[in-house]
């Protein structure tokens, strides 16, 4: 009889101790889409290939909406449970009256990602020789063009009167039709702006990051009604961006380069390692995930700057800090 029950005890605790194992191992799948695959978004790459999100218990199933409308269509349809986009799309959501607010929670990119690139050689450039060329500008409403045409007012360009502006192409044709078309200037993200460079198709005169400051350009948003509800996994999501944070400032752009590679099979890792090294130089990258309330005033006055700007909404409105804040303070 005892030996019986020592082995039912030991049946016991064996199941106990697999149950217990089997709920440590569990992961929530977090649905993420962002708004383009852009080596500007490199921590977010690092946070999925270094096991960061692995070690906070979160499965990422990533996908590239490839356009800022389409990316919030799929957060408010919850067809995802977080995007990756600009933080500009949250204040057009907000301003058509939406029920479950957008919430900026923890900010990727801090500040604008494109470059300045000519057809050909500007060994001499300044801003005024822009006026009377054709430029082929990015959508009407997005954050390339409004700090684009930011940046030009801010050396006494009018965009819409001193330029030939072409806006009628989608933004994932727009290197293409640089290469093929007319125009004499364009903005680029990287790695496509070295590429060109390097293949003579075109030449990196400026950086309208350098040219306009901080600003929340790239920020992780979920819905209010998700966020209550899942507050915990946001938290373990808001900690690994975090440590990717942190690694991509700690680490080298070759080391940068090594590991995100395989989001750009296509890019010689030369290219990825200047591109990342221009960036940090830059100070893209943001070293952690608060956005700050400069940086969102910042954003209003280059959308109403542009004319974009719907209403003017407080900064409480659509932004959380309260995780990003626990996060680093533990």
């Amino acid at each position: 009889m005892v030996k019986r029950f020592g082995f039912a005890l030991l049946c016991c605790s064996l199941l106990i101790f697999t149950v217990a194992c089997s709920s440590a191992n569990e992961k929530t799948t977090i649905h993420l889409a962002e708004v383009t695959r852009s080596l500007f978004y490199a921590p977010q790459y690092v946070a999925i290939e270094q096991g960061f999100f692995e070690e906070q218990g979160i499965d990422i199933e990533l996908q590239t909406a490839w356009g800022g409308d389409k990316t919030m269509t799929a957060l408010l349809s919850e067809g995802v449970d977080v995007a990756l986009v600009g933080s500009e799309t949250s204040i057009y959501v907000h301003a058509q009256g939406s029920r479950d607010k957008v919430i900026n929670f923890a900010q990727l990119t801090q500040t604008d990602g494109t470059f300045l690139v000519a057809k050909e050689p500007k060994p001499d450039f300044t801003w005024e020789k822009l006026k009377d060329s054709t430029f082929l500008g990015q959508r009407v409403g997005g954050m390339p063009q409004m700090v684009g045409e930011y940046v030009l007012k801010q050396h006494d360009i009018d965009p819409h009167n001193d330029l030939n502006l072409l806006q009628n192409v989608d933004f994932a044709n727009i290197p293409g039709a640089f290469s093929s078309g007319d125009a004499e200037y364009v903005q680029l993200f990287e790695p496509t702006a070295s590429t060109f460079e390097k293949e003579g198709k075109g030449h990196i005169i400026a950086s309208f990051g350098e040219e306009s400051g901080h600003v929340p350009y790239t920020t992780f948003m979920i819905k209010e009604s998700f966020l209550n509800e899942n507050e915990e996994t946001i938290k373990d999501f808001t900690n690994a961006i975090y440590q990717a944070q942190q690694w991509v400032q700690e680490h080298s752009a070759e080391e940068i380069a090594e590991v995100i590679q395989p989001y750009f099979e296509d890019t010689e890792k030369e290219i990825l390692a200047s591109s990342i090294d221009r960036y940090k130089s830059q100070g893209s990258f943001a070293t952690d995930p608060i956005l700050d309330q400069e940086e969102w005033n910042n954003l209003k006055d280059i959308m109403d700057e542009a004319g974009e700007l719907p209403e003017d909404v407080p900064y409480d409105d659509l932004v959380n800090t309260t995780i990003v804040e626990e996060v680093i303070g533990n």
